[in-house]
């Protein structure tokens, strides 16, 4: 079974631990108002690619991986391919490569819970802890990505937590802190990643002739970066402001 490609990252160091080969797949169910990779949101397009030509690009690198590193499947939502994906992770670990999964967690049937089941280590993102303004954001509302959370602590699958700070949107500390009591007794987040806002995307929502939503809205200014960790810090051990 194909998978659809839509671009690679080779030695990226913002997709999990060490040194990795992105695999950016095509289609995503949420339609966040600052996704960095807007032309990965429809299903349509992408490149058809073999599984064996990923695994064989990843062997090819596999001398660069070290111990950390691997293999991270991004996009896009890469669980919306979950069934073509399981059997192309299954051979990524028999040859010794590290496979992690990013993901908003949002989708959710029985080949979604075998990858899980598979992955080394899974990056969730969480874009807001509220649902209303989840919705708002994501066009979705965030209660299967909470249950995935609570499927990732319950089965023993180690995760990191990811949070984009967006002012105005997702840096209250009203959510910071309702987030916070959620998950801060989970044993099984490694990581907890506070990622600044950004607009390198920007431009790509000219190209498709999409409207940018977000284009009034500010950078983060060093100041709300500080504030955010330190609440963090008050629920987490291991919050990175990245």
């Amino acid at each position: 079974m194909e998978l659809k490609v839509h671009s690679y990252e080779s030695m990226g160091t913002y997709d999990g631990p060490g040194l990795r080969l992105v695999v950016f797949l095509q289609g995503c169910p949420f339609k966040c108002l600052y996704c960095a990779n807007p032309d990965t949101i429809s299903f349509e397009g992408g490149t058809p690619t073999l599984p064996e030509a990923i695994l064989k690009m990843a062997l090819n690198q596999k001398p660069f991986f070290g111990k950390k590193g691997g293999v991270t499947f991004s996009g896009g939502e890469p669980t919306a391919q979950a069934e073509a994906l399981v059997p192309l992770v299954r051979d990524l670990q028999a040859n010794g490569i590290n496979v992690c999964i990013d993901t908003n967690g949002g989708i959710w049937n029985r080949h979604v819970e075998e990858l899980f089941s598979l992955a080394d280590l899974v990056l969730l993102d969480v874009k807001q802890f509220n649902s209303e303004r989840h919705v708002k954001l994501t066009g979705r509302e965030n209660a299967q990505t909470l249950k995935t959370a609570a499927w990732l602590e319950e089965h023993r699958k180690p995760f990191w937590l990811r949070y984009v700070l967006v002012p105005g949107i997702s840096d209250a500390e009203e959510d910071i802190r309702a987030l916070g009591e959620h998950f801060q007794h989970f044993q099984m987040i490694q990581r907890v990643e506070i990622l600044p806002y950004h607009t390198l995307g920007i431009n790509k929502y000219g190209t498709l002739g999409w409207e940018y939503k977000l284009k009034d809205t500010p950078l983060n200014s060093k100041e709300q970066l500080e504030r955010a960790k330190k609440l963090f810090d008050e629920y987490f051990e291991y919050a990175v402001l990245n």
